[in-house]
């Protein structure tokens, strides 16, 4: 049959060595990690990707953890329940 079709993209919170973090930056970029925030000072950066290229971003050199970004959806301040 055909090829199963690749995973959308999910939310991505990377842990990454701060001494490379330009370097790392780079190397998840060529993985497929669409960058949407970088935090040098903290050594984290966030962006999206294919959900099937995660376990390639966690194989970069330098990058310490990778985790899922979570929504959390918080009820109206009105609601009877806070």
């Amino acid at each position: 049959m055909g090829q199963a079709p690749r995973s959308g993209p999910v939310g991505v919170i990377l842990s990454v060595a701060p001494d490379r973090f330009a370097q790392v930056v780079e190397a998840a970029r060529r993985t497929g990690l669409t960058v949407t925030g970088e935090q040098p000072v903290l050594g984290s950066l966030s962006g999206t990707i294919a959900e099937d290229r995660i376990p390639a971003l966690e194989a970069v050199d330098g990058v310490e953890s990778v985790d899922r970004e979570q929504i959390v959806r918080l009820p109206p301040p009105d609601s009877p329940i806070q």
